[in-house]
């Protein structure tokens, strides 16, 4: 029970009649790629904001900062009944589902008060700045520096593989402060403002002919001590919940936001079975046989998601369980984009925005990026061996080792 609301149903009823009269029903995209071009932010923003005005952002937040103090089964069920309208998609991640839950767990008392009200009212875009052209996924192994000065840090080095950081307002950024230790002590978060000379930002074209990727270079680039996240040489703590909204995220089932739209979309937002029906296909005995495999699949995800966040919201189960899901969802997203393909045959590489396989080409050719992203899928099991399973942990040469007697590739450090 609620003060607003007499339970979840009169919210979800509420929810139901506002999106219903102020949000438009969501597009068909032919593409499925999310935009990250200035007018895809520039709506996003828009509609987040109307979100806030309306009371439905932020719901699982406390109120002083800008969020409704609601369950998580309110996020779900509003997740759920805005699944057919337009969505301010390019703040939802990371900005909503994984920084900002990273700041609400891991910020002081200003940064929270500072950024999650304007993060809730669209006013800020975060991108996180974790990969690096020497480090790949192994984020331990940072080589960007952050040397001490007066009153903050200076920042040199390289980042890369950053999801629309050309459009963004911060960044999230670990850096390394202290070489002198092993490459999990040395590291600290930073909360920074990327729109500066000394941040050099390009974008990355991909193999869909997008350029929703980026890299950036840093130069001297100067940080106050207030936009330290979390303790100076402690930043792997602040990296390991990151992660952990991460990979709730990637697999649909962040708890900050509801999770996301239906997994079961393909191509133009349509499902596998509107695909086949589409394609004239939906008679083929395989392709039913093959359909049939893949709903199983997301109706078993759709029940792990709720098992996990049940248990984590119990605390019957570590935050390291959300690798669970993120190890499903890499799987089954690449089968379901395979599958698309398949069903589509030659329409997979449709140009035409009309056409009902519009887009079912790109994704197929996309379809590892949710192995990569995250976290890979090989990491992904070693999680859930070592941590979950408590199988003994695989060796590393450099455990114990400061950093700065570690072999490493420096490329673009």
């Amino acid at each position: 029970m609620n003060g607003r609301f007499a339970g979840v149903n009169d919210f979800r009823l509420t929810a139901r009649s506002w999106l219903e009269a102020n949000v438009p029903l969501a597009a068909r995209a032919g593409s499925h790629t999310r935009s990250h071009g200035d007018q895809a932010v520039a709506r996003a923003r828009e509609l987040q904001r109307m979100l806030f005005d309306a009371g439905f952002a932020g719901l699982v937040y406390p109120p002083a900062y800008g969020g409704q103090g609601l369950g998580v089964e309110y996020a779900r069920a509003f997740a759920e009944e805005a699944a057919r309208f337009e969505s301010p998609l390019v703040l939802q991640e990371p900005t909503l589902n994984i920084i900002a839950p990273t700041i609400y767990d891991c910020g002081t008392e200003g940064q929270k008060l500072r950024h999650l009200p304007r993060i809730l009212r669209g006013e800020e875009r975060w991108v996180q700045f974790l990969s690096e052209p020497g480090g790949g996924s192994d984020v331990a192994s940072t080589s960007m520096t952050a040397d001490r000065v007066d009153g903050g840090f200076v920042l040199n080095g390289a980042k890369t593989w950053s999801s629309g950081a050309d459009r963004a307002d911060w960044a999230l950024c670990p850096a390394r402060t202290n070489w002198d230790v092993p490459k999990h002590q040395g590291l600290t978060v930073f909360l920074v403002p990327i729109s500066q000379p000394a941040i050099d930002i390009r974008p990355i074209r991909t193999s869909d002919g997008a350029s929703n990727f980026c890299e950036e270079f840093f130069t001297d680039v100067f940080v106050a001590d207030d936009h330290v996240l979390g303790a100076v040489d402690g930043g792997w703590s602040v990296i390991m919940t990151l992660i952990n909204h991460e990979r709730k995220a990637v697999a649909g089932a962040s708890p900050f936001t509801g999770g996301s739209r239906s997994v079961a979309a393909v191509g133009r937002d349509r499902t596998l079975i509107d695909l086949a029906l589409a394609t004239g296909r939906a008679e083929d005995p395989l392709i039913g046989q093959l359909v049939g495999r893949q709903c199983v699949d997301d109706i078993v995800q759709e029940k792990l998601n709720a098992r996990i966040l049940l248990g984590l919201a119990r605390g019957d189960m570590p935050e390291t369980a959300g690798t669970i899901l993120r190890l499903f969802e890499a799987g089954a997203s690449a089968r379901r984009a395979t599958l698309a393909a398949d069903i589509s045959a030659f329409g997979a590489v449709a140009w035409d925005a009309d056409a009902p396989t519009t887009g079912v080409g790109n994704r197929f050719l996309m379809r590892q990026a949710s192995s990569i992203g995250g976290g890979t899928t090989e990491m992904a099991r070693n999680v859930i061996s070592e941590r979950l399973l408590g199988m003994p942990r695989e060796q590393h040469p450099d455990r114990g080792v400061p950093f700065r007697e570690v072999a490493r590739n420096v490329g673009g450090a």
